[in-house]
């Protein structure tokens, strides 16, 4: 498979083209600022620190002090990191990656473990994470049970019925949402949008602002009796005790998770009736 073919809502050879471009002028601009300190060296003068961050600000170099190599290399690593985040997020890769493979990956970035941006590179890198979509999608599926509907007196998890309770969604003390809990339901509501064929859902919108929106819209914060908000999947009710009631809104849905999560787990327990 191409490179073309893994990646069909990216011109690759225009990104490489203008990638070059820029570190080009970058070297060119480095290079005559070095020439410029060492006459300001020469000539007893002053020369301005001049600081350079990467992605995150997880590395940084202060000055030329430690030569034009280091801050070229800050220089690609700025620049290839950012390319990485398009392609992902682009060509939809990253709707296939549970939230754990998401954090590894957006890790790798930040601190600069990754391959050079280069057309080898992406066609090896797409080949690899195509290849493991299926793999990391189950994963994700899995890891919702988990969180949410798990059994851990017999260590198995328990199929999705109607509804579900989930602890804690909210603090019974100031009624703000729990983000890991929302952290939680955006994976939930990734998993259905993929199921239905339709894009991952945007996370800065997602149900940790859904959640804190119900509940500050009351104008009781932490005295609500109740909130309610929702998606075109799922929806929420919250309570003073801090649980929240989820309803799946399409039964179809969840059956193909729970079709998911029996090939995986053949002794699953069957949702509870009426639930």
């Amino acid at each position: 498979m191409t490179t073309t073919e893994l990646v069909p809502s990216v011109s690759i050879t225009n990104l490489l083209s203008q990638r070059a471009a820029v570190l080009e002028r970058i070297d060119r601009a480095l290079q005559l600022l070095q020439e410029a300190d060492e006459i300001a060296t020469q000539a007893n003068i002053g020369f301005p620190t001049i600081e350079f961050s990467g992605p995150g600000n997880k590395y940084r170099e202060r000055g030329l002090r430690g030569g034009v190599g280091d801050l070229q290399t800050l220089s690609r690593h700025a620049i290839d990191s950012d390319g990485w985040r398009y392609l992902m997020s682009q060509t939809g890769l990253r709707t296939f990656m549970d939230a754990e493979a998401r954090k590894e990956w957006d890790k790798s970035l930040s601190e600069g473990k990754f391959p050079e941006l280069n057309a080898s590179n992406i066609a090896a890198t797409f080949e690899l994470l195509h290849g493991a979509r299926g793999e990391m999608f189950d994963r994700g599926v899995i890891a919702s049970f988990k969180a949410l509907s798990w059994v851990y007196a017999t260590n198995l998890p328990q199929m999705f019925g109607k509804r579900i309770v989930v602890r804690f969604i909210t603090s019974p003390a100031w009624g703000g949402a729990n983000y890991d809990k929302c952290n939680v339901l955006d994976d939930l509501s990734r998993c259905f949008h993929v199921l239905d064929g339709k894009p991952e859902p945007d996370h800065r919108n997602g149900w940790y602002g859904r959640v804190a929106g119900a509940a500050k819209a009351t104008g009781r914060l932490g005295n609500a009796r109740r909130t309610e908000t929702e998606d075109d999947y799922l929806e929420v009710r919250t309570f003073k005790n801090g649980n929240g009631h989820v309803t799946f809104k399409r039964p179809d849905l969840v059956e193909k998770m729970n079709l998911i999560l029996a090939r995986h787990y053949p002794n699953a327990l069957a949702a509870p009736r009426g639930k």
